[in-house]
């Protein structure tokens, strides 16, 4: 199996997992070319085990397992502990991520460490969990018997890891507004113990010199209603980004300072809504420059599209990526594309090329689901 077709998440650091006996698991009988006796064992509670990982004894064996970014080692021990040859040894690995039916089969073979290993790159679902059925065979004191194992984990996530998906939530710098990464990388600046990224060295002092004002990471959204004075930005504008409705139409229009940019809303039901994620309505208000953009039209990149407020009742009919069947709130999205004139909601704009070189291959997909694309706007 090519882990390649495997998508999702983020990277190192050991983490292990304890297994258990499943007495009704055979080995396929494809991967050894017959099926073998099975051995139906009760395991012990789970302790740590000399590798870091987590041991259990399971009849007259010691198991330690160990998942990692890496992939997943197997080490065997007898009763006193001491470590038994897995050269003659061999498994097998099946392999579930949380969320997805589908599961992955990897050889566990001799590492050559005194261990069965099946070396897989997991980093890319780093913090997700997996469930890992494993069949052995070949184990010193049981020959031609068959042990069944199972077990339920999470990929470890490191350090470089953790830092990006907490930038990828922050978004924003807290004091001058822009985007987390737009000014080369993010400096990390502690407030109070937690840890707030900011844009660049310069917005450090800001922050240490008020740390109650910047503590929560968030922009400051400051409400007033409109003045004459802002006439000129609100016809720029055009439309509330929450309601997507005239500004002007439900009376005068509030105006929100999220950082130094104003967004313009159409009634102060609407306030929440930006205090809740300024960066989603900034982007929608805003393209890459200061001006505003007609929302709904803005492009991420050639034919991915940011979201209107007319979108919401489609995005929530549709709920998953059809490319990699996670929610569109998954991974930063969701975004919009044209597939052949239909609009299709994806969860990253790397789904994108996908749906451009197949579109219909995934319009049948959400019909098959009992989801109709909606024509674009």
């Amino acid at each position: 199996m090519n882990y390649n077709s495997i998508r999702p998440y983020m990277l190192t650091g050991m983490l292990v997992a304890a297994c258990s006996t499943v007495a009704d698991a055979q080995l396929a009988p494809e991967a050894h070319g017959h099926q073998h006796a099975m051995l139906e064992q009760v395991p012990t509670a789970p302790r740590q085990g000399p590798h870091g990982g987590t041991l259990r004894q399971s009849g007259s064996h010691q198991f330690e397992t160990i998942v990692s970014q890496g992939g997943i080692q197997m080490f065997v021990f007898d009763l006193n502990g001491q470590p038994l040859s897995v050269e003659r040894g061999r498994g097998a690995a099946s392999l579930r991520i949380e969320g997805n039916a589908k599961r992955y089969r990897y050889d566990l073979l001799p590492d050559g460490k005194g261990g069965l290993s099946a070396p897989v790159n997991l980093s890319q679902i780093a913090g997700r969990q997996i469930e890992i059925d494993l069949q052995l065979v070949g184990l010193p004191g049981i020959g031609s018997q068959t042990i069944n194992l199972q077990e339920v984990s999470t990929v470890p996530v490191s350090e470089q890891q953790r830092a990006a998906a907490a930038i990828a939530r922050q978004k924003l710098c807290p004091v001058s507004g822009k985007p987390l990464g737009s000014m080369g990388d993010p400096v990390a600046v502690d407030v109070n113990g937690k840890t707030v990224y900011v844009c660049c060295s310069g917005c450090v002092t800001p922050i240490q010199s008020n740390p109650a004002k910047f503590a929560s990471g968030r922009l400051e959204v400051v409400v007033t209603t409109a003045t004459e004075a802002d006439a000129a930005l609100i016809t720029k504008q055009g439309n509330c980004p929450v309601m997507d409705e005239s500004l002007g139409s439900m009376g005068t229009p509030i105006k929100a300072m999220v950082g130094d940019k104003p967004i313009f809303l159409c009634c102060k039901g609407c306030v929440k809504k930006i205090q809740a994620e300024p960066a989603k309505y900034l982007a929608l208000v805003y393209g890459e420059g200061v001006g505003s953009v007609p929302m709904g039209t803005e492009q991420v990149r050639e034919g991915i599209f940011r979201l209107s407020a007319a979108d919401a009742p489609f995005v929530a009919a549709q709920k998953r990526c059809p490319v990699m069947d996670e929610p569109l709130d998954a991974m930063g999205g969701p975004y919009k594309v044209d597939a052949d004139g239909k609009a299709i909601y994806i969860c990253c704009p790397g789904c994108a090329k996908k749906i451009a070189a197949e579109p219909q291959k995934y319009l049948a997909v959400l019909e098959s689901q009992g989801v109709q694309a909606p024509a674009l706007r």
